[in-house]
């Protein structure tokens, strides 16, 4: 029997080689075939010459993260060429370079040798432009056997080599000499990849998880879209992968809206400090002059900002860092993906400290949460941390159409000078409301109560330098009398139930990727289950009454320390002993079938 819509396929090349721009088109020709589709690029974190490999995968039920083996292999580099063999999928298909010095054998493949050099000379008579041109014939050919629309795919050509039409012609060129060249050699396969008009629109697939989808986008750019869509004025960074393209493309989207038509004066500031600690330090005090803030980062520059994080908290100025976390500790993996900065986070710097820390579990809600942080910073008048990761960062998603936000600014408790002239007597730090909150005013508020210091040391409700241990006491449990009474500001956890099932997914951030199809598997194996999507904390009561109505647990966490399950225990200790931990802290991007395989053999009493 066919099958429909659904297929793995891995491009394996080295670094530096050019293959991102084929890889890309192949990947958003999918998109706007309406198929859901996701895309990941694992690459090294040298220039050039090291291996790399591009994983596409289409899947009807939605089901988009990563595969351990594809059904289609496409080998360009020699130096991997054994162990790209040896992921394809027993009935699976080997394209390998002709050229190369390797003889593939598996009985169970089916292997197909392309001459990328004889067909390239075709195309060209330039070397250096051959070898970048080895990419896009391999585009045809696969074109060819995924039935794969050639007026669309030149279409998709012309986007990505935008204004460069003799580099347009000689892609279009090498296209169709792949696809010549895997027509006359008769390639083809048994699966079918058919255009979708509506979710269910293709026979013989029975459920369309998920519905045609607005935009093929990573996370870094919906960040900086909300980021734009959430007030934020001023950015602060320090070159970092894999955060560096938010900031690129934070300041691409001001200069597009934020640029005055009349005078060309920039409403926005993007400022490329010396260091992480000036970025920081930049931040908070735009922070403290009324902005809204952010900087951009990874964990070795997180390590770099706890001091400041610090100041951020004690002294009760907004500001937002989004870590896009990788693969540590100390510099690690800089381009493999990680979830290890949860709790470092959520406690950045030394002495009590506690930050909301938000989890975006998608594209959408990189975009979404980039304006909810500054809501929060402002209404909690404190540090924001959103922790991304690579694979979410870096890598392209399906995601639906972005929409803006219908609410205000919350900007919280700022007293204007009207409101200044109510008030007998402004103290900065006192507790008026009994919610742990104070009011602030803002540099240049006109009126003689507004001024006040800001203390990053110990002080007193009027914001006066003190070291009596009475004040600073008394400061530290109103600030955590504020985050225990405003935990409802966080975005609710996700929960999702099935009938009868009483065993529990908990799982946050990219993780979300696989639980539907971790949540298949299991089923598969006569085991139903809930999920809970944590997508903040300080953690919610929701979260502990989710946990309250389970049977057993597992927590599906991207590092090798179980953080989330630590927070976990440490918020609900009662619930402790249903804990069970599903781990993948490999830097590679998460797969279903490894988190599938360690709760099966927990469920049946294996190690």
């Amino acid at each position: 029997m066919n099958r429909i819509n659904d297929f793995s396929l891995a491009i394996a090349t080295v670094n530096g080689s050019g293959s991102m721009s084929a890889n890309q088109i192949l990947s958003k020709a999918l998109f706007r075939m309406n198929l859901p589709v996701s895309a990941k690029n694992v690459f090294p974190s040298n220039i050039s010459g090291l291996p790399t490999w591009y994983n596409i995968r289409v899947n009807p039920q939605g089901f988009l993260g990563r595969t351990v083996q594809f059904d289609i292999v496409v080998a360009k580099n020699p130096e991997t060429a054994a162990k790209d063999l040896a992921t394809v999928r027993p009935g699976g298909y080997f394209i390998f370079d002709r050229d190369m010095k390797f003889s593939p054998e598996r009985s169970d493949v089916t292997i197909w040798p392309l001459p990328f050099r004889e067909i390239s000379e075709k195309v060209t008579e330039t070397v250096k432009i051959r070898k970048l041109l080895t990419n896009t014939i391999y585009l045809g050919a696969l074109a060819h056997l995924l039935k794969i629309d050639r007026t669309l795919l030149t279409k998709v050509i012309a986007d990505q080599f935008e204004d460069k039409n003799t580099v347009v012609e000689l892609n279009v060129k090498a296209l169709d000499a792949g696809i010549e060249f895997a027509a006359k050699e008769n390639w083809s396969w048994p699966f079918v990849t058919q255009a979708l008009q509506a979710p269910s629109a293709a026979p013989g697939v029975a459920e369309v998880a998920t519905a045609p989808q607005a935009l093929f986008i990573n996370g870094n750019s919906a960040a900086a879209l909300g980021a734009v869509a959430g007030g934020c004025t001023f950015m602060s960074w320090y070159p970092i992968t894999p955060s560096t393209s938010l900031a690129e493309s934070f300041q691409h989207y001001c200069e597009q809206t934020r640029v005055d038509i009349k005078d060309n004066s920039k409403k926005f500031a993007v400022v490329q400090a010396e260091d992480e600690l000036s970025a920081v330090n930049m931040m908070i005090g735009a922070g403290w002059a009324g902005a809204r803030a952010m900087t951009a980062t990874s964990g070795p520059g997180l390590s770099l900002m706890a001091e400041a994080a610090g100041l951020s908290y004690f002294a009760e100025i907004p500001a937002v860092i989004w870590c896009v976390q990788r693969a540590g500790p100390s510099t690690g993996l800089p381009t493999r993906t990680m979830q290890g900065d949860l709790e470092f986070a959520s406690t950045l710097s030394h002495g009590d400290t506690e930050h909301v820390v938000l989890l975006p579990a998608n594209v959408a809600e990189c975009f979404e949460f980039a304006q909810t942080a500054f809501d929060l910073a402002e209404r909690l008048q404190t540090l924001v941390i959103v922790l991304s990761d690579l694979d979410l960062g870096m890598n392209f998603h399906p995601c639906p159409e972005l929409k803006l936000s219908a609410s205000e600014y919350n900007r919280g408790k700022v007293l204007s000078a009207e409101d200044l002239n109510k008030v007998d007597d402004f103290a900065r730090y006192r507790d008026v409301d009994g919610d742990g909150i104070g009011y602030r005013t803002l540099p240049g508020t006109l009126h003689a109560k507004a001024a006040y210091f800001t203390r990053g040391t110990g002080h007193t409700e009027k914001a006066t330098y003190s070291e009596e241990g009475d004040n600073y006491a008394k400061g530290l449990l109103r600030l955590k009398k504020k985050f225990e009474l405003n935990r409802k500001m966080m975005p609710s956890p996700v929960v999702k139930s099935t009938s009868g099932a009483n065993i529990g997914l908990v799982y946050y951030g990219s993780s979300s990727q696989v639980i539907a199809e971790v949540q298949s598997l299991l089923k598969a194996q006569g085991h139903n289950t809930n999920t809970l999507g944590i997508r903040a904390l300080p953690l919610s009561d929701e979260v502990g009454e989710f946990l309250d109505s389970q049977k057993q647990v597992f927590i599906i966490e991207q590092n090798r320390d179980a953080q989330m399950r630590n927070k976990l225990t440490t918020r609900f200790t009662n619930q402790a002993g249903k804990f069970s931990s599903a781990l993948s802290y490999d830097g590679q991007p998460i797969a279903a079938e490894v988190i599938a395989q360690q709760i099966l053999q927990q469920l049946r009493g294996q190690p």
